[in-house]
């Protein structure tokens, strides 16, 4: 069993970071609000730290997942950040959805004292995240992955190593594009059989089973026709993911027209005040426009 620090409690790091604690891992905790720490700590038995830099120490590897770029440079980068209690030979695994960049810019900086960083965002949920099933997408080296992927295990159903460093943050984006077009498809589809006079639950019932079906009609149709918004992946961090992705496109030159698309209708639902309605409310648009 090794000896962990996971850095950042949200949504899903919470879970994860309880599951390796539960699979017999020596696990330390940070997080920015501390009675999150301590919450954990009296949940799961573990310990927690007042910096990353001390949650890590002597730690082999060290987790991180937090909400973007900036996020991620504070709490693994300066005095306190968790570089600078890590020893050589650490493994660095960061499951927070980033852009590439950031993740060859850290992974630049952990060589430089001998420690290995795998970039491994997550898809899943929060419901992946609780039940331990998570698909993690991994860039890196082979060696540093193949040492971490037996310990990913404790909250995994799926790991794989996608390349190089930075490929797998590329590889979540990819995930990201698809869910933006399959999620406006599906709105469109159960709003038009609502004004067609539908009975929506039998309809997802029977298309679900063939070529339509989808993650996302088995879990999101019923709630889309009933219009409840509150399960799992925020409408805000979708957005957050889109811009990673629209900004990568810019630089290799992919188009993305309906991701664009759907990302100003996200913001839409910004605008209603749905921030925090999950990824599904892009219905709403259409419901009641």
């Amino acid at each position: 069993m090794a000896k962990c620090a996971f850095i950042g409690l949200g949504v899903m790091g919470y879970p994860m970071a309880g599951h390796l604690q539960k699979s017999g891992h020596s696990v330390t905790v940070y997080n920015r609000t501390t009675a999150k720490a301590e919450k954990w700590a009296a949940e799961f038995g573990g310990t927690f730290a007042a910096t990353p830099a001390k949650a890590a120490k002597d730690a082999e590897f060290v987790f991180c997942c937090v909400g973007n770029d900036d996020d991620l440079r504070s709490v693994i980068t300066g005095p306190d950040g968790a570089l600078a209690g890590m020893s050589a030979g650490t493994i660095l695994v960061d499951h927070t959805t980033a852009s590439a960049n950031v993740a060859r810019e850290l992974y630049q900086l952990a060589a430089r004292q001998d420690v290995s960083m795998i970039d491994a965002p997550v898809s899943g949920g929060q419901a992946g995240a609780e039940n331990g099933v998570l698909t993690v997408m991994c860039g890196g080296d082979q060696t540093a992955f193949d040492k971490a992927a037996p310990v990913i295990d404790a909250f995994a159903r799926s790991c794989k190593l996608m390349g190089e460093t930075g490929s797998g943050q590329l590889t979540k984006m990819v995930n990201q594009i698809c869910i933006a077009g399959l999620v406006q498809g599906l709105s469109e589809a159960m709003n038009f059989g609502n004004k067609a006079g539908l009975d929506m639950t039998k309809v997802i019932d029977v298309i679900s089973k063939g070529a339509a079906g989808s993650w996302q009609m088995e879990n999101r149709g019923q709630t889309m026709v009933d219009g409840k918004f509150d399960f799992g992946f925020a409408v805000d961090w979708m957005r957050k993911d889109l811009g990673i992705c629209l900004d990568e496109a810019g630089r290799n030159g992919a188009r993305l027209p309906v991701t664009a698309l759907v990302d100003q209708f996200y913001a839409q639902v910004q605008g209603r005040g749905g921030n925090r309605w999950d990824t599904s409310s892009l219905i709403d648009l259409l419901a009641k426009p």
